[in-house]
C-alpha cells in the first residue's frame, strides 16, 4: 500500500471509533495519532498523558506543548506504578505489567468520560519487535490505529513531516526504567539519579543519551557518530563531573554507542521465545529504547 492509501485507512479507522482517549507521550507516533484523531473526531478525541517516576525529564512538558499546538484537550493522570510488585521488582517482563497498569487506569478514566475507545501509538514496525507491552494493550482491547493501517516508523515520520508536525524527526524517548538491569529494584531515587546523569551528558551537546545504571558505575551511551568527542578533554571532564554529581562513582563510555534495548543483551529469550519479555517508552504507555 502507498502512504496515501495507508493514511486513508488510518482516517477511516479513527472515524469509525466515534470517540477515543489517545495515550499521549508527545513523541512522534502519538503526536501523529492525536493529530489525525482530532482531524476526524474533533473534541471527541482527548489526549491523555501518564505522570509517573518513570517519565524522562521534560516528557510531560513536551506532551503538554504538543497538545496545545494541536488544539487538543489534554489530561494528565498520576499513576504510581512503583507502588509494589511486580513493576518495582523490575523483572524481565516489567513492561507488560507496567503498561497493563497504566492502560487499566486510562480505560477506567475513558469509561467515566464516556469515551468509546482507548488508542495508542503502536505502529506496524512494532509488531515485528520485542514489545510485550503490546500484548497488554491487546488484552485490554486498546486499539493501535497506526499499526492497523499498516503505517511503520518511516511512514509515521514521513506523514508527520508532510503535515508539518513539530518533532517529526525527534529521537525516541524511553522509560527511565529501561536504563536499569533486570532484577535491580526500581525506586524514585534511583530513577532520579539516572535522569540527572542523562541531563548532564545532554548538556554537552549529545543528540541522544542513555545512562545505563550498574550500581556505582554509569555506562554512558551516545550515538556512534558522536563518540569522537571522547578525544576532547573538556567534553570528557564535563561528562565525568556531571555524572559523578548525579551520584555515580565510576563513569564509562560505551564504545558500541547508543542502541535500543541494550539491557536486553543479558536475556536468553528471543521475541519468538516469549511474548512477555522486556520492551523499551511511557506516558503513551509505550516504551522504545
Amino acid at each position: 500500500m502507498s502512504l496515501r492509501e495507508k493514511t486513508r485507512a488510518l482516517d477511516d479507522i479513527l472515524l469509525d471509533l466515534g470517540s477515543a482517549a489517545v495515550a499521549f507521550s508527545g513523541g512522534v507516533d502519538s503526536t501523529l495519532l492525536l493529530a489525525r484523531a482530532i482531524a476526524r473526531l474533533g473534541d471527541r478525541a482527548v489526549a491523555v498523558s501518564i505522570r509517573s517516576p518513570l517519565n524522562p525529564p521534560g516528557e510531560l512538558s513536551l506532551a503538554r506543548s504538543a497538545a496545545i499546538t494541536l488544539g487538543a484537550r489534554h489530561v494528565v493522570l498520576d499513576i504510581d506504578v512503583l507502588n509494589g510488585a511486580p513493576v518495582s521488582a523490575n523483572p524481565p517482563d516489567r513492561c507488560y505489567h507496567c503498561k497493563r497498569a497504566m492502560l487499566l487506569e486510562l480505560r477506567q478514566w475513558a469509561d467515566r468520560q464516556g469515551l468509546a475507545h482507548v488508542i495508542h501509538g503502536e505502529h506496524a514496525g512494532d509488531l515485528e519487535d520485542w514489545r510485550p507491552g503490546g500484548l497488554a494493550a491487546r488484552e485490554l482491547g486498546v486499539r493501535a490505529p497506526l499499526a492497523e493501517a499498516g503505517l511503520d516508523k518511516a511512514d509515521v515520520r514521513e506523514l508527520s513531516r508532510s503535515m508539518g508536525l513539530e518533532g517529526w524527526d525527534r529521537p525516541s524517548m524511553a522509560c527511565l526504567a529501561s536504563r536499569v538491569p533486570y532484577g535491580t529494584a526500581l525506586s524514585v531515587e534511583l530513577l532520579a539519579q539516572v535522569a540527572a546523569a542523562e541531563q548532564a551528558v545532554a548538556r554537552t551537546g549529545a543528540t541522544q543519551v542513555r545512562v545505563r545504571h550498574h550500581g556505582d558505575l554509569a555506562r554512558v551511551e551516545v550515538p556512534v557518530a558522536e563518540l569522537h568527542h571522547a578525544a576532547d578533554p573538556d567534553w570528557r571532564q564535563k561528562v565525568v563531573a556531571g555524572v559523578k554529581a548525579a551520584g555515580y562513582t565510576y563513569v564509562t563510555l560505551d564504545l558500541e554507542g547508543f542502541r535500543s534495548g541494550s539491557m536486553n543483551a543479558v536475556l536468553s529469550q528471543t521475541p519468538r521465545d516469549s511474548t512477555r519479555a522486556h520492551e523499551e517508552h511511557p506516558a503513551s504507555a509505550r516504551q522504545e529504547d
